[in-house]
Parts: C-alpha cells; structure tokens; sequence
C-alpha cells in the first residue's frame, strides 16, 4: 500500500471514530451515570482534537491517536455489559460496540505501519 493511500486510510478511519463517538454519546446519555457520560465525552474531545490536527496536517497527532485507540480498547473490551449487548442480537448498541472495537483495532495495525512507512522514506 502506498504512503499516502494508507495516510488517507487512518486519517478516514480516525474521522470515523469521531462521528461513531457522537453516535455512542446519544446513546450513552441516557443510560449510564453522569461522571461515565462525562469520561466518554472526554475521551471523545480528545478524539475530536486528534483529528483536527490530523485535517491541519499536525503529524504528531498519530502517536496520540494510537494512545486513545488503546486506551479505548483497554476501557472498553472488558466490561461484560457490552457483550452481553452483542449477545442480545443485532441492535444499534451492540453494532456500536462492534464498529468501534474493529475501528480502534484497525488504528492499532496501522497507524504503526504508516509511522514505520513514513520513517522509511524520511
């Protein structure tokens, strides 16, 4: 895959994750605690900041979205109450869940093959 294909890749999957925020964000309001609201949206503006530095050509931004990937991973694949979603069937929560889990996995693979590319060519 060429450089700038796979910038174009993580940049549209980062800008993804900042559109499937707000949609988590609509669907968390109402269900969970005010301070777990609060830490979402967060986490959120800090995914919001990535990609606008991302959009002004800022490239310190994908060692900082490779971080919020994790860190979403590590807060979100653990809890039970977002597989016991999935196994309820197919509904807007568990395809949430399900889409951003695969987004932040995708960022986890290729945000360090983009950095490695771009060293290489450096």
């Amino acid at each position: 895959m060429q450089l700038s294909s796979l910038k174009r890749t993580v940049d549209f999957l980062i800008y993804i994750s900042v559109a499937l925020g707000i949609l988590l964000l609509l669907q968390l309001y109402s269900l969970v605690p005010s301070w777990l609201f609060y830490s979402v949206l967060t986490g959120w503006v800090g995914y919001l900041a990535v990609a606008l530095a991302i959009a002004t050509h800022h490239d310190a931004a994908y060692p900082v979205a490779l971080i919020l990937a994790v860190l979403t991973l590590l807060v979100s694949l653990p809890q039970p109450e977002h597989y016991a979603y999935v196994q309820a069937g197919v509904s807007l929560a568990s395809a949430t869940f399900a889409a951003g889990s695969v987004l932040q996995i995708a960022l986890l693979i290729l945000i360090p093959v983009y950095l490695l590319k771009k060293r290489k060519t450096n």
